[in-house]
């Protein structure tokens, strides 16, 4: 059902997926980049769902109550407190240290406007969690969802960071003005 529903959003809206097996793992951070409109998350989740995979994100947790709630629990969400102190980061990393599959989409800039650099959060995540990074991207220019890239970190924060943002140089947002291609 899935499958379908994610058919008939790229069939109605036009845009095209591209998801290469080499880089289909079930553990990773998948990075969502750039990340300037709400209608990513749709176009996102329909990637993921036409390749059969059953992505998590987190979300504002008012998101995942309710009757709402369950379309969005169903999406692929997980319900987080903003509003407490709590640690985001080792969450993630118990939830990987806690399930055998698991491909957890962050929005690396954690927020559709622009900023200087993205979070660091998701880098922290995959290196404690001992799981790859998936580059996932919308280039609305193209009206491609994709997964670029599988990078396995190496110890040079800097070197994988340069990658990172060398694969998303030119891919383009739906509101490019709120992209900076220099992520760190």
């Amino acid at each position: 059902m899935k499958k379908l529903i994610a058919n008939f959003i790229f069939f109605v809206s036009g845009w095209k997926s591209k998801y290469e097996t080499e880089y289909s793992t079930e553990r990773c951070v998948m990075i969502a980049a750039p990340h300037t409109s709400n209608w990513d998350l749709l176009y996102a989740i329909a990637i993921y769902w036409r390749h059969g995979v059953d992505a998590k994100f987190f979300i504002k947790d008012n998101y995942t109550k309710g009757f709402i709630g369950y379309f969005f629990k169903k999406m692929g969400a997980i319900g987080v407190t903003r509003g407490k102190k709590n640690n985001l980061v080792d969450f993630a990393v118990n939830l990987f240290n806690t399930n055998d599959k698991l491909v957890l989409l962050v929005p690396a800039e954690a927020t559709r406007k622009k900023v200087g650099k993205w979070k660091k959060g998701f880098y922290v995540i995959a290196k404690n969690a001992k799981v790859p990074v998936a580059l996932g991207y919308l280039d609305y220019k193209e009206k491609i969802a994709g997964v670029g890239n599988l990078i396995h970190l190496s110890d040079s924060f800097e070197d994988d960071m340069q990658q990172i943002q060398d694969f998303y140089e030119n891919i383009s947002g739906k509101y490019p003005e709120n992209y900076n291609t220099k992520i760190y």
